[in-house]
């Protein structure tokens, strides 16, 4: 079981991982050794998080987001297979912890007056330097 916060606990039938070769540098230790975890989360059919989290928790994942709604979350930063699989539930936690923060509405406010007529004048600016820029009468 995977605690998030006092509330919202992922079961261990929710998470797969399996062990796969790591890519990039690390000699002869890269071929033999399945040290890359690949963790995969059942998000969709999670009962632990609501509707709006599971939407959140979509948009923030981006493409590690499977057709199947599942995250996930490929760690090979390590040569050892136990932290690089506490690195990838530690990633799987502060994505849930990010997804459970509600974001605050966007108050729309309006341009006050004397930011108006600074943007007016600059505009007008502009305008008077671009028009000395036309063709110059030889008269």
């Amino acid at each position: 079981m995977l605690h998030i916060t006092d509330t919202v606990r992922i079961e261990d039938w929710e998470i797969t991982e399996q062990f796969i070769r790591a890519s990039g540098p690390g000699g002869q230790n890269v071929n033999k050794v399945s040290s890359a975890v690949e963790l995969r989360f059942e998000a969709d059919r999670s009962p632990s998080l609501s509707a709006p989290v599971k939407a959140r928790l979509r948009r923030l994942a981006g493409r590690r987001w499977t057709k199947e709604g599942a995250l996930v979350l490929q760690v090979d930063e390590t040569r050892s297979q136990v932290r690089n699989r506490e690195i990838a539930r530690e990633r799987l936690v502060a994505l849930i912890r990010q997804a459970l923060e509600k974001p605050r509405p966007r108050i729309a406010t309006r341009p006050t007056l004397g930011s108006k007529r600074r943007r007016l004048a600059a505009k007008k600016e502009r305008g008077e330097v671009k028009a000395l820029r036309g063709k110059v009468d030889p008269d």
